[in-house]
């Protein structure tokens, strides 16, 4: 069985109240009722001759519409998610206006079974959180990742 690989870049920024990392709510029918559990940090999968920071960086922008701004990127490891994908985040200080995000679309057949094909954004929307706030929107698997951001503030 071959493992899917996926890279992202968890984005972060200080403000008076403290810490806030930018997330991406999932788009499509199956999240657009659903809020805990229901966000992502900006990511994607990659074939195994793509380097993951790449990867990482086209998935931002294929995702937001927005290239990831300049700086310097902090491993924050691997996780496997329950769907059994190997996820590799980076994170990065830096800002972005969430009002500019114009993210990338996918298509797939809805209602299931129907025949009729739609289009759907990659995340509907993107948000500031900080990161207690952040954790349980976050879906499960990732949420490891925002305790490994947390030494390096």
């Amino acid at each position: 069985m071959v493992t899917k690989r996926s890279a992202g870049l968890l984005l972060w920024r200080r403000r008076e109240a403290g810490v806030e990392v930018l997330i991406g709510h999932m788009g499509g029918p199956f999240w657009s009722a659903r809020n805990e559990g229901a966000w992502s940090i900006p990511k994607g999968e990659y074939a195994p001759d793509e380097e993951p920071m790449a990867a990482a960086r086209r998935e931002f922008e294929e995702e937001l519409g927005l290239q990831a701004p300049d700086g310097d990127w902090h491993p924050l490891g691997e996780t496997r998610q329950s769907n059994g994908k190997l996820v590799t985040v980076w994170a990065m200080e830096g800002d972005l206006d969430t009002a500019l995000v114009v993210p990338g679309t996918f298509t797939m057949e809805w209602p299931r079974g129907s025949g009729v094909t739609q289009e759907f954004p990659e995340i509907d929307r993107a948000e500031w959180f900080g990161v207690e706030e952040a954790r349980p929107k976050l879906v499960t698997g990732q949420r490891v990742f925002l305790d490994r951001l947390l030494p390096l503030l």
